[in-house]
């Protein structure tokens, strides 16, 4: 630009060609200038001036496109021109070089540029998608002669990038001349597609979102100055260059976009078949006109800023196979993914085969379905199914109770079995596994020769040591009808994987080979995948026989069901119910009050360690689940509760030693005051029982509780339940209960140093006033930690001081340690001795059994004999043999494991990261807790709660594949209390995801709401 005006000569202009006083604000551009205008009403526009270099018959087309756009406002929002003194939609100033530029001043579109938008999700894509091709609906009407202008932003006319790429390293250059060189080839069939006037430039600064932070959506695109008559297909490519930068999986991002173009302006087959190509090309466009750029105008940065992105994004886009992003396309806009699908199954359909014909030794017809999905129960769980003996013995068990039958399953199952991180990658969305299982498998014994179905040709034959997945591989190329696909053979021996060459006829019936054993098929028992593929996407020896979840559709049309040969109904994949389901049943037929968790409820059907996993084998990582204390499914507790199980389970009438072994190993981690058990099934029945104790005992019925305080769901537990009873729906507080403030040390009452003792005061306070009316106590009931009240952890001395007062009235002290209790704490086993306090009464749940109901209460031995009082107090399941087995090895697995010292350490780690994470994110009010049980809450400025931004984290964090649930009297905490087996890796992870979260909008805006 020969001379650049300020903001000031730019108010100057607005206020001498449109009598409007404002302020002028620089946005960027590639050849105008551009200006956001602010009228001293509020009002806003844009100005536009144009380079000196501008022809009047560009001026005209931009001017034409806008009054056409203006017929079509029901239909898209553009901006539109505001009309000079003269009643003229453009006006002519002359700079101080003596140089003519045009100045337009139009409408401004309320919202967010695209740039400035995070998260750019799905649903924000997809309404991408539905806009442009409004606009591309609306503008097929139109035209004008500087459309068809030569323009090197036109991917039709992108070749002349050619001439440039000695500017580029050698790498570069062989990613450029690939998309190059398959752009010239395709131009007998590109230059035939639908053509358009279109808008040519969605690129982040000319797609207007709008403000609403949770749901945004597409308003508008502006800038048509790019605008040219094209191909359609391009117009989409340009979306889905830009949209995608950035993104892990740029392909799984444009499909939104494609699909909901697709919506708005339908899309040929034929135009799909060149959208993988015209993205490559924008963005070799991009980058071409970067580099030279950079010679040209280096000061430019807006001509450079997008030059990184767009090689980040073409070097992914060059590692995509082009037949699997057409399939993918097509399956976006509904189209079978891959053409040859409905040929196949044509064919396929007049063809009969028998499993004699693939295994004519066996001589079996009968098929007996294997269900090795995410949540069978026959593979039991990852120790079972990865001892290789234990799987073999199982499989020839199965094989001797259906001899006749062929063992086999598999096509697009989901399965648990592949826990190899090579399965693992990181999506758009966070983690993702390939889980499903794109062929059949066959459980035979090893060196079971397998024959041909079909005369064909060896594609492939190897035992290349690179590629486990398969062992020895046979992959056979077959032709019928002037249909071409594939037969892939797995886990064959070594011998015959080499004894083919590449090109060897194969007739229908010949033996191709022979089933491995262990060592030769990819460290697995016997067995042969057999899979049909209608494309190879130019694999040799590695052809993917597992998908990730979100890819599946487009795998099965290009692997399509083996089943389809034999026609078996026997062999179909038995899949979980469908969620819907599930929730149309639960709300017809369980308890109205049954809550889901999150938006969007999870169908979890295994569990792991630290994880949870879906019916798709989609894995979150835990950090709310207490209960599973030393990880999901641990194998040492389930196998501890098995063989128990298996001999003997009875209640305590009987002598058994092991309700004493536990007992004994219980023992030795409490205080030496506390020396006697109760065995139950629930924190609820154990605190009701500690209760029924306190007033046997004091002939008392009053008690002591803690505000938001919640310790069960039985009748007396849930009358000292603050947080229920006062809660929705609850019938507020029983005479015989008296609430204590919640001994917050943030938000509550007392946030001094002497905020222990005064919250105290409250017990003392409430004694007192019993004493009045001639009443006494009967104890006082206190999470350790107040859990459901926000992970809150009371002042030094608060737990002292109401013991000591309760103790001078003549009540007893009762420590819930429900959820806080058996390591936890890392510091200490027990969260009361944080306190330095020793109960009277100490109650346990959840932790104690790692899921299994079990629960106890522990008490000093006057109490126990105090309560003794002739009345038998006796619990069918409480302290059976299973019961205790297991709960033995939950204490053994803290131990041999070192979790305690695990929870002190990742624990720390963790809270400390936190607290960084709140110096960067004021919207993290406070942080507190101990070891694994930690909680760190969400208010404004003032300590206002964000109940809603904490509900948003939880549900955004699921979709990333962590689960964190919401607490406290207003919602707005989140608790991390994971299975203590929690790693340094899995808090790393745990910090990432949080740190991605609240860098979104939602997040960042809390105080403007």
């Amino acid at each position: 630009m020969p001379t650049t005006i300020s903001s000031e000569k730019a108010s100057q202009l607005v206020k001498h060609f449109f009598e409007i006083t404002s302020e002028a604000s620089k946005l960027p551009g590639e050849i105008d200038q551009n200006f956001k205008i602010t009228s001293e009403t509020k009002a806003e526009f844009i100005l536009k001036i144009s380079h000196p270099d501008t022809s009047e018959a560009y001026l005209d087309f931009q001017q034409k496109i806008h009054e056409h756009l203006e017929g079509y406002e029901e239909i898209v929002k553009a901006p539109t021109y505001i009309r000079n003194r003269d009643g003229k939609a453009t006006s002519t100033h002359t700079t101080e070089t003596g140089k003519e530029v045009t100045v337009r001043l139009l409408t401004w579109i309320p919202g967010r540029l695209w740039s400035h938008v995070n998260p750019q999700l799905d649903p924000l894509r997809f309404s991408l998608g539905q806009q442009v091709g409004l606009l591309t609906k609306v503008l097929s009407d139109f035209n004008h002669p500087e459309a068809h202008r030569i323009f090197q932003w036109d991917i039709a006319q992108s070749l002349w990038t050619t001439k440039h790429i000695s500017l580029f390293t050698a790498e570069e250059t062989q990613i450029l001349t690939h998309f190059q060189t398959k752009f010239e080839t395709a131009q007998p069939t590109y230059t035939t597609l639908r053509k358009s006037v279109v808008h040519n430039d969605a690129n982040d600064n000319n797609i207007i979102v709008s403000h609403d932070l949770q749901s945004p959506k597409v308003e508008a695109i502006i800038d048509y100055g790019d605008a040219v008559y094209t191909q359609i297909i391009n117009d989409v490519a340009i979306a889905c260059a830009y949209a995608s930068m950035g993104k892990h999986d740029p392909l799984e991002a444009s499909l939104a976009i494609v699909k909901g173009y697709h919506q708005s302006f339908p899309l040929q087959e034929e135009e799909l078949n060149h959208l993988y190509i015209a993205i490559a090309m924008r963005l070799v466009i991009s980058v071409t006109k970067s580099v030279i750029n950079k010679v040209e105008n280096p000061e430019n940065e807006y001509l450079l800023i997008s030059e990184k992105p767009a090689w980040e994004l073409l070097k992914k886009w060059f590692q995509i196979h082009e037949d699997f992003a057409h399939f993918s396309f097509r399956n976006a806009c509904g189209f079978p993914a891959n053409p040859s699908e409905a040929p196949f199954k044509e064919f396929i359909k007049n063809q009969s085969f028998s499993f004699s014909e693939l295994f004519p030794s066996e001589a079996k017809e009968e098929i007996q379905l294997l269900d090795l999905n995410i949540a069978s129960t026959w593979i039991g769980n990852t120790t079972e199914f990865n001892n290789l003996d234990l799987f073999q013995y199982k499989i020839t068990q199965l094989q001797k109770e259906h001899p006749t039958k062929l063992i086999a399953g598999g096509y697009c199952e989901a399965r648990p079995l592949y826990t190899a991180s090579s399965f693992d990658k990181e999506g758009n969305n966070g983690p993702e596994s390939r889980s499903i299982h794109l062929g059949v498998d066959f459980w035979l014994p090893e060196q079971t020769p397998v024959h041909a179905l079909l005369d064909g040709e060896v594609f492939t034959a190897t035992n290349n040591a690179k590629y486990k997945e398969y062992g020895g591989l046979i992959i056979l190329k077959h032709t019928e009808d002037n249909l071409t696909f594939y037969t892939l053979y797995g886990h064959l021996s070594v011998a015959s994987a080499t004894r083919y060459n590449i090109g060897d006829r194969i007739a229908k019936g010949d033996c191709i080979g022979y089933l491995g054993n262990s060592s030769e098929n990819g460290e697995w028992v016997p067995h042969l995948h057999f899979q049909v593929m209608l494309s190879m996407l130019d694999y040799e020896f590695d052809f993917p026989g597992v998908t990730y979840p979100n890819q599946l559709d487009v795998w099965k049309s290009i692997c399509p069901d083996p089943n389809l040969f034999f026609k078996n109904k026997d062999l179909g994949t038995q899949y979980p119910t469908a969620d819907e389901t599930i929730i149309t049943f639960r709300k017809e037929h369980l308890g109205k009050t049954l809550s889901l968790s999150y938006n969007k409820p999870l169908h979890i059907v295994r569990g792991e360690g630290v994880y949870l996993i879906d019916t798709l084998g989609k894995k979150y990582l835990d950090t709310v689940n207490n209960v599973n204390h030393v990880g999901h499914q641990n194998p040492k507790v389930v196998a501890a509760g098995q063989r128990q199980m298996s001999i003997l389970n009875t209640n305590t009438r009987y002598l058994h030693e092991e309700i004493v072994a536990y007992a004994n190993a219980l023992l030795k981690k409490l205080p030496k005051e506390i020396s006697v058990l109760h065995f139950v099934n629930s924190g609820s029945e154990a605190n009701e029982l500690a209760l029924r104790m306190a007033r046997t005992i004091t002939g008392n019925t009053d008690m002591l509780a803690i505000e938001a305080g919640y310790h069960g769901n039985t009748t007396s537990v849930m009358e000292v339940s603050s947080y229920k009873f006062d809660g929705k729906g609850g019938a507020g507080k029983p005479a015989d209960t008296h609430i204590l403030p919640l001994p917050d040390p943030f938000r509550g009452r007392h946030t001094g140093e002497d905020g222990g003792v005064a919250y105290a005061r409250y017990a003392k306070k409430a004694i007192e006033h019993l004493k009045v009316v001639d009443e006494n106590i009967a104890g006082f009931i206190g999470e350790s930690l107040v859990s459901c009240g926000g992970q809150i952890v009371p002042p030094k001395n608060y737990f002292k001081e109401v013991y000591k007062h309760v103790r001078e009235a003549g009540g007893i002290c009762i420590a819930d340690e429900v959820q806080t209790g058996f390591g936890r704490m890392g510091k200490t086993f027990w969260a009361f001795e944080l306190f330095d306090v020793i109960p009277d009464i100490v109650t346990m749940g959840k932790p104690a059994g790692n899921g299994h109901p079990l629960a106890i209460v522990a008490c000093t031995q006057q109490m126990a004999d105090a309560f003794a009082n002739e009345m038998e107090y006796f619990n069918t399941f409480g302290g059976n043999p299973v019961s205790s087995a297991i709960g033995r090895s939950v204490l053994q697995c803290i131990e041999d494991d070192n979790l305690q010292q695990n929870a002190r350490e990742v624990g720390s780690f963790l809270k400390a990261e936190l607290k960084a994470l709140q110096q960067q994110f004021p919207i993290i009010g406070d942080v507190r807790g101990e070891g694994l049980f930690l909680g760190f809450e969400l208010n404004d400025t003032s300590k206002k709660p964000l109940a809603h931004h904490a509900t948003y984290l939880a549900n955004r964090m699921k979709d990333l594949g962590i689960l964190m649930s919401t607490d406290g009297p207003d919602y707005n905490v989140l608790k991390i209390k994971p299975p203590i087996v929690f790693s340094l890796e899995n808090a790393k992870e745990l910090i990432f995801r949080l740190k991605t979260i609240f860098a979104e909008d939602f997040m960042l805006q809390y105080h403007q709401l």
